[in-house]
């Protein structure tokens, strides 16, 4: 049994140092229990808890999560191919959308005369695939040629700079293959001319 001396007040008790009487053990005297002072963090009161140590233990796995896991370790193969492919051809997409997002706001609101040259374009196509009869390269090449002929004339500048970077790039290639054909021609030549690398 305890016996608190102090203040009256509860709130002050915390704040102003008091003295606790504790009753005697069995077999300890009375006096000796109450001359001998105790601090509060002694009694059984205040002093917290002994801490344990915690763990973590994993549940197992019930036979649905382990059927699941199975599952996805099948599939997870085939889910890497898709991803893979979806990378690669999401911009493609993308891209295909954009233009024709771009198309149809264009065909919305065309600039004055636009319909009547894709007509005029579109007849000389016709044109090409009629005088084209007979032959397959024939029904290739003439309507190609024909909507081009008809397309620079309604738009020249376009056609000026189609063709330029066309014949641009046609040239370099030109080049190119006479060097690699040149490279392959040359050492021949200068071996058999050569008499000292013959043997």
């Amino acid at each position: 049994m305890l016996k608190v001396t102090g203040s009256a007040m509860p709130a002050a008790i915390t704040l102003f140092p008091f003295t606790v009487s504790a009753a005697a053990a069995d077999g300890e005297k009375k006096e000796a229990a109450a001359a001998a002072p105790l601090h509060r963090d002694e009694l059984s009161l205040y002093a917290a808890p002994p801490q344990q140590k915690s763990r973590y233990v994993e549940p197992e796995a019930g036979q649905l999560e382990e059927s699941v896991a199975t599952l996805r370790k099948t599939a997870e193969p085939y889910t890497d191919w898709c991803r893979g492919t979806y990378d690669k051809i999401k911009p493609k997409v993308q891209s295909v959308v954009r233009f024709g997002n771009d198309a149809y706001s264009y065909l919305k609101n065309p600039p004055k005369e636009f319909y009547p040259r894709a007509g005029v374009i579109g007849f000389t196509g016709v044109l090409g695939l009629f005088l084209g009869r007979g032959s397959r390269i024939k029904k290739l090449i003439y309507p190609a040629a024909l909507m081009t002929v008809s397309a620079s004339l309604y738009y020249p500048e376009q056609a000026a700079g189609i063709a330029k970077s066309t014949g641009d790039s046609v040239y370099d290639r030109a080049v190119q293959s006479y060097a690699a054909l040149e490279r392959i021609v040359k050492p021949q030549s200068k071996a058999a001319e050569d008499p000292e690398t013959k043997p």
